[in-house]
Formats: C-alpha cells, structure tokens, sequence
C-alpha cells in the first residue's frame, strides 16, 4: 500500500517543492512505495525558477508540479495521507500552516529549512542556496526511505520522523 506523505509551505512555491521532487525521485530510485505531494497554505500560484532548477540539475523530473492548496488533500477523493511535514522556517518568525486534514490522522513533523528565496548575493547566492536547501532535504527524504514504514506504528514513526528532525 502506497504511503502517502504531504509537505506543506506557505506558499508551496520552494522548500515543499524542493521535497516534494526529492522524495518522489529517491522514492523511484529505491524502488519504495512512497508518493511525495505538496501544497501551501496561501500558494503563490507559481514555483520558484530556482527550485525547479534545482531539481532539474540533479536529474528530477518537474513535469506537472505546480503551486497548489493543501485544500486539495482535505477534499473527497484526496489520497490517504499517512505523513504530514511542515518544511517553514519556524526560526524565523515565519508562520507555517497547520494541517488539520479530513482524511485519517497522519502522523505530523516539522522539518524547518530557510527560504533559500530570501539569500544574499543575487542569482547565485539564490541558486547556491537552492543547491544547499535541496542537498538539506534529500538527505532527510533518503532517512525517511530507510524507515520501515509498512510496520511501524504511528507512535513509532512519529519518534523516528522527529529523530530525522534533529539530525
């Protein structure tokens, strides 16, 4: 049964994308039945250049992601949700959305990334920062794939996902 994992951002323009596309690429590659969606609290209707070029340099394919609402996945018909993560920047006053998801309870974690949007030092210093976000979340992504997820209980993943947090 396919595990289903939403991450969540305010604008779901970066950082969930960004983890999103890593997620569903390392998923693919591991042969791991895990299907990575994201969306936003206030989308801002577009994903970040940067981010898309991110992923495309390090071999994911972008086709069909776009800025969505979370609304999508509270609806009839939404994919059953076992994983929520919030990927805002808490740290920087930054406010991160609360998913209250009408589909079962899946287990929630935050995983805090800064806006890679809001680096110094113009196109490159964005795209650096995009680079080193990307890096940050795959890394994550790839310790989630190496969790059991087929017989861990909720309690159980919850403390592993917050262990991920820490690491």
């Amino acid at each position: 049964m396919t595990t289903h994992v939403l991450i969540l951002c305010t604008h779901n323009s970066a950082r969930s994308v960004l983890s999103e596309g890593m997620l569903n690429h390392w998923a693919k590659k591991l042969g791991k039945d895990v299907q990575a969606h994201s969306a936003g609290s206030a989308p801002s209707g577009r994903i970040n250049p940067f981010a898309v070029e991110a992923l495309q340099n390090a071999g994911v394919d972008t086709s069909g992601y776009y800025s969505k609402s979370w609304d999508q996945f509270s609806q009839d018909g939404a994919p059953p949700l076992s994983i929520v993560i919030t990927v805002c920047d808490s740290a920087a006053a930054e406010q991160c959305p609360v998913f209250f998801g009408g589909n079962g309870q899946p287990v929630k974690v935050h995983w805090g990334y800064p806006d890679p949007s809001n680096a110094e030092g113009g196109d490159e210093g964005k795209r650096r920062a995009f680079e080193l976000t990307r890096q940050a979340i795959g890394y994550r992504m790839l310790q989630l794939l190496a969790l059991p997820l087929d017989t861990m209980g909720k309690a159980e993943l919850q403390q592993a996902l917050a262990d991920i947090a820490k690491s």
